[in-house]
């Protein structure tokens, strides 16, 4: 029996909100969506992400398939190696 529900799906949501230059920074992941920020913020929002996905795929997981203090756990691992 199909359920009419549709699939729930997990990622992560990054907002930045210290753009003063115009411009309009969006990155899409297969886990996540980024948006805003300076240049800087955005790109220390994309690297961290990058390097979250890294450790999560040497266990053989993706974002979607971490639990919340898993990813809780890999972000603060990356924070205090970066």
């Amino acid at each position: 029996m199909k359920s009419n529900q549709p699939k729930q799906k997990s990622g992560v949501l990054g907002l930045a909100f210290d753009a003063e230059d115009g411009h309009k920074r969006l990155t899409r992941g297969k886990d996540f969506l980024l948006a805003g920020g300076s240049e800087e913020t955005h790109g220390r929002m994309q690297e961290t992400l990058i390097k979250v996905g890294e450790r999560l795929e040497q266990r053989g997981k993706r974002i979607s398939d971490a639990s919340t203090s898993e990813l809780r756990d890999v972000f603060h691992d990356v924070q205090s190696t970066s």
